[in-house]
């Protein structure tokens, strides 16, 4: 798992958290603004992810938010890669 956000202080909670869990298989999180191009999203590549997780942004955030997840999901999922969202 790679864990984002687009808030300092979230980020700082996430890694505070899976440090104090010693979670292995949670990577450190990285700061993310699914407003810009897919290509600033952590140096993900075009077509390797799996899957690709959404919690709790859609209902939040502007438009331009929900639509660059889609776009960038539509270039860095794998064919038959999901786009799961919740919330």
């Amino acid at each position: 798992w790679q864990p984002s956000d687009i808030d300092p202080r979230a980020l700082r909670s996430i890694a505070a958290y899976t440090e104090a869990m010693q979670v292995p298989n949670v990577l450190p999180p990285i700061l993310l603004d699914v407003s810009q191009g897919w290509e600033t999203w952590g140096g993900t590549r075009p077509a390797t992810l799996d899957l690709l997780v959404s919690i709790n942004m859609m209902h939040i955030a502007e438009l331009r938010c929900t639509e660059g997840l889609f776009k960038g999901a539509g270039v860095l999922l794998k064919p038959g890669g999901v786009l799961f969202t919740y919330g």
